[in-house]
């Protein structure tokens, strides 16, 4: 059966656009992976480059689609984007380092009531490219964010920011005011001068523990079992870990499967995480900000976020009960309503 083609808009009218052309829909099928059980679907693809729907069939189901399009930075790396589906204004999904923007899709399948989510994968992660020089100078997370929304042509979208991603969304929001409706932050990397993260490159410890993360895997199932079975993974979701499983490892020659975020991309990102600006220029955004931290995060405590929303003009904080930092990915859920509340004072009311 023919899949119906829907342009991408919202309420804004906004089109489905990439480098600001109009692109022409057709279908094609993809497969769907249902803990461990191959079933075709009809699914779209871009004519011309790919856009990448992704459609949320249960909550134990992630769909494995074609190679995602991508927009170009202004320092020339290209980025991959993810049309997460949805009816409503924009809402822009960008990723905890290590991770990609399809790890979103159980979060945004559980907003796409209100919102229609779009994710990116950011320079390194996924299926994006990397920076001139391996130069990952936090920054430039900014400018992928404002690429993606470029390149969509998005009017002013809801954003939500985990971890790195959240620091991202704010970097993006300080260069270019009013990018962003209004912001949701779960634990950004964002920190005074003096912490919590070592200020030398060479002791920082999760830096040193991306650099023995294991890489390669006999199945992408093994890789699934294997975080399934030990902390930090053991917390998440089984649809997000999934997602992050499927979407997260590339296809060797041989059969295995290997991460994309490899452990040396993984750990200098880490070490340039103190290194951005963003804290000293809080008070440059003026858009609405909810900074949020899980109630049992070991990253991320009161004391931070309201040491952020102090400088913010205009921010709340939040504590979200019975989640750690990987909250998002933890309980879509929860953290699903607590962006619908987040949001609803912008005109956007709760499910």
């Amino acid at each position: 059966m023919r899949p119906s083609v829907r342009r991408f808009c919202n309420a804004e009218g906004i089109a489905d656009r990439l480098d600001g052309r109009r692109r022409r829909l057709v279908p094609t099928t993809v497969v769907a992976a249902v803990r461990g059980l191959d079933t075709p679907l009809p699914q779209i693809r871009d004519a011309a480059a790919g856009v990448h729907r992704v459609r949320l069939v249960s909550a134990s189901t992630t769909i494995v689609t074609s190679v995602p399009p991508a927009v170009t930075t202004s320092d020339g790396v290209e980025i991959a984007v993810h049309d997460l589906g949805g009816d409503g204004p924009p809402m822009l999904f960008a990723h905890a380092t290590g991770f990609h923007g399809l790890v979103f899709a159980p979060l945004a399948h559980l907003l796409s009531g209100q919102f229609h989510g779009v994710a990116l994968d950011l320079r390194g992660h996924g299926d994006s490219g990397l920076p001139l020089g391996m130069d990952f100078d936090w920054h430039g997370f900014g400018r992928d964010v404002l690429a993606t929304v470029d390149g969509l042509g998005l009017t002013r979208p809801f954003g939500v920011g985990h971890s790195g991603g959240g620091a991202g969304l704010l970097l993006a929001e300080q260069a270019r005011p009013g990018t962003f409706r209004a912001l949701y932050l779960f634990e950004p990397i964002v920190f005074p001068p003096n912490g919590p993260f070592p200020t030398g490159a060479g002791d920082n410890p999760l830096s040193e523990a991306a650099r023995r993360r294991r890489e390669i895997f006999d199945s992408r199932q093994e890789a699934f079992d294997n975080y399934a079975s030990k902390p930090p993974f053991d917390r998440v979701a089984p649809e997000a870990l999934r997602a992050y499983v499927d979407h997260g490892f590339a296809d060797l020659d041989d059969g295995r499967v290997q991460l994309k975020c490899r452990g040396e991309t993984e750990a200098l990102v880490y070490e340039q995480s103190w290194r951005h600006d963003a804290y000293d220029h809080l008070a440059e955004v003026r858009c609405p900000v909810t900074v949020a931290c899980g109630a049992t995060s070991d990253t991320y405590g009161t004391d931070l976020v309201e040491a952020i929303v102090d400088r913010l003009p205009r921010a709340r904080a939040e504590v979200v009960p019975g989640v750690g930092h990987f909250g998002p990915l933890e309980d879509p859920a929860l953290l699903a309503s607590s962006i619908r509340s987040a949001f609803a004072a912008e005109g956007q009311p709760p499910a």
